[in-house]
């Protein structure tokens, strides 16, 4: 359970953090409030270090992992949110570069050492 809660929490940090850093791009909210993308920094930090705990935790204490699914997930999480929110379109290079990345945490899930 570990896995799958450190992994849900990471994209849901991903998700905040999206907002936090793109959100002024396109809502004025966020615009017009700078101070509340600043101190929704502190929950987003609680939400990663649980989750990248709960991942260190799954694997026995290795960083290593955490790091590399931690990476991948915040590529797959902002090309989405970018291609929805923003109509950025994906391109082969940038398929490619999702695909690497969903490859990434498979290896690190399904690879045992």
């Amino acid at each position: 359970m570990n896995f799958l809660y450190g992994v849900l929490l990471l994209i849901f940090g991903q998700v905040l953090t999206f907002f936090q850093i793109q959100g002024h791009l396109k809502y004025d909210f966020f615009k017009n409030n700078q101070w509340f993308s600043v101190l929704l920094g502190i929950p987003i930090s609680i939400i990663f270090m649980v989750g990248i705990n709960m991942l260190i935790r799954h694997y026995g204490g290795a960083l290593w992992p955490s790091r590399i699914i931690g990476f991948s997930i915040g590529t797959i999480v902002y090309a989405v949110m970018s291609h929805y929110l923003f109509s950025e379109q994906i391109t082969i290079k940038t398929l490619i570069c999702l695909s690497l990345s969903v490859i990434i945490v498979l290896v690190q899930v399904f690879w045992k050492e």
